[in-house]
């Protein structure tokens, strides 16, 4: 700066959106909750009753 010479600059590359780490943050909170919802309406105690529940479910749907 003192001899007002002209030099070279350091180039970096810089990310300043955080739209794609947004996205992975928005992709895991949506599957907490389609779990949590799935888990709420098929629950039970493990997950073969759960399927069994949701086939059962299933077969209603078609019988509709």
């Amino acid at each position: 700066i003192d001899t007002k010479q002209e030099d070279l600059a350091a180039f970096e590359r810089s990310d300043v959106t955080a739209v794609p780490a947004a996205g992975v943050i928005g992709e895991a909170m949506l599957a907490i909750v389609l779990a949590n919802s799935i888990r709420e309406k098929f629950g039970g105690d493990s997950l073969a009753e759960m399927k069994m529940n949701f086939e059962n479910y299933s077969n209603f749907l078609q019988s509709y």
